[in-house]
């Protein structure tokens, strides 16, 4: 490691590894005496949070984080179930004072984050990934793609979803340079975005496939860019169409929140789609092992479709409290930890894994898990709302999206109410896009829910 280079960057001010690590124990030695076991961190992106999360982790804590922008009753349910009882936000960093180095309590086998996702209970749940999976994956990141000084990666990703911890630790653990773009570029035209990485000298990003296919479409990439990662969504290969033939690498990653981050990588400007334009997910990363299994966690042959089940370092220690979704965590007879995704794919002949669906209703909006469960069940506690439904469907081209439908409490009923009230307790991204209104939810001769009978409200699919 280099001490003097350059850690983290953006527009206008930089910091060293050194300075960076200085700033983490001034933000450290305001709490250091209290022992925290989990600590928020509710920051704006840039310099000083990246500090105040290395602060947390060098004190033997679990950061917790939430972007500032979510609904307070969000946050609060996420701090208070993780027994994050202290919170750091942008206020707390400033007048930072001077101080020697401060010993560094972090273990292998203690949490590094808790990260929040959809819950099918109708509250989101918090994964806890401990401190050694996340050193395996930054090996993992190194070992496949060479990581290291002279790279810049893009911090682009909310810090609520996996791949921030991609960035972010793939990055410092390795020696490379992070670079945080400011708010109005981020919320600006792809152009913006662009041309900071530009400036910076970006030469790794790791993304959506949203932001991959805008870059395909206006045939905009940084000058330096070698690697361009896709995550947290299916790709397909209309989104790299003229991308492909660019000069640098592009990869598919698949992997669960569960798993730390990505448990698979395929190479994909080099190579064929499936028939439905999708691309395979490939082998286990270093550390990690992904079979296919069938109900009864039996290997699969090659070709068989089952369960895609992940074991190895990246598997995290479960969830907080009691969740329904626990079972999904299993110790095999020879005492190693299996997760069950929930993912449907097959093995095929040369060893690579295709990913085909899910096997429950979860399904990903703007790259980002949602139960529609979830959504369904903030849906129905509106005062608006009588009985709510909430469904997924996909666009034609393969996206998904929610419709709600609903019957109103009463005539005065108006549908800003209902959407201001789901704002309220949900991220924007998991407020359906459409909204149909019922006379009555139509019902099986059991009394559940007909779907069958619930108009599709369709969406045309755009082509990238």
């Amino acid at each position: 490691m280099h001490p003097e280079a350059v850690a983290v960057v953006e527009d206008g001010l930089s910091i060293t590894y050194s300075n960076l690590d200085m700033m983490a124990n001034a933000i450290m030695s305001k709490f250091y005496s209290e022992q925290y076991t989990a600590i928020g961190v509710v920051m704006s992106h840039g310099i000083e949070m990246i500090a105040a999360m290395l602060a947390v982790l060098k004190s033997g804590a679990a950061y917790v984080p939430a972007e500032p922008w979510l609904p307070p009753d969000r946050i609060e349910y996420m701090m208070r179930t993780a027994g994050a009882t202290f919170v750091i936000t942008d206020g707390y960093c400033s007048d930072l004072p001077r101080v020697q180095p401060l010993a560094d309590r972090s273990e292998a086998r203690e949490p590094a984050y808790i990260l929040y996702t959809s819950g099918t209970s109708g509250r989101p749940k918090g994964v806890v990934i401990e401190n050694h999976s996340v050193v395996n994956y930054a090996n993992a990141f190194e070992h496949e793609f060479h990581i290291g000084r002279g790279d810049v990666m893009l911090q682009y990703s909310v810090c609520s979803f996996d791949i921030f911890v991609e960035e972010v630790f793939a990055t410092l653990l390795n020696g490379a340079t992070l670079a945080i773009p400011s708010k109005e570029i981020h919320e600006g035209s792809l152009a913006e975005l662009m041309d900071f990485c530009d400036r910076h000298g970006v030469t790794v990003i790791s993304g959506f496939p949203y932001l991959i296919a805008d870059m395909n479409r206006y045939r905009r990439y940084p000058q330096k860019l070698r690697l361009l990662i896709s995550g947290g969504d299916v790709i397909r290969a209309a989104y790299i169409s003229w991308l492909k033939d660019r000069k640098f690498l592009i990869y598919n990653t698949y992997g669960p929140s569960e798993t730390t981050v990505c448990a698979t990588y395929f190479r994909i400007d080099n190579a064929h789609a499936l028939d439905d334009g999708t691309f395979l997910i490939g082998n286990a990363v270093k550390g990690a092992e992904v079979r296919v299994l069938d109900n009864n966690l039996n290997e699969l042959p090659d070709l068989a479709t089952g369960e895609i089940c992940i074991s190895g370092e990246g598997v995290s220690r479960g969830y907080i409290g009691d969740t329904p979704e626990g079972v999904n965590f299993v110790t095999l007879n020879d005492g190693k930890r299996l997760y069950r995704s929930g993912d449907l794919g097959y093995r095929m002949p040369d060893g690579n894994i295709a990913f085909l669906r899910r096997k429950d209703r979860q399904v990903m909006i703007l790259g980002k898990r949602v139960e529609p469960e979830e959504v369904e069940n903030v849906l129905n506690e509106s005062p608006c709302v009588e009985r709510g439904v909430v469904r997924a469907h996909a666009d034609e081209q393969g996206l998904a999206y929610l419709t709600a439908y609903f019957v109103p409490s009463h005539k005065n009923c108006r549908l800003n109410k209902i959407k201001q009230f789901l704002r309220s307790r949900l991220a924007d991204f998991m407020v359906p896009e459409f909204f149909v209104k019922m006379d009555e939810i139509p019902l099986t001769v059991r009394g559940k829910v007909n779907y069958r009978l619930l108009p599709v409200v369709m969406k045309e699919g755009v082509e990238k």
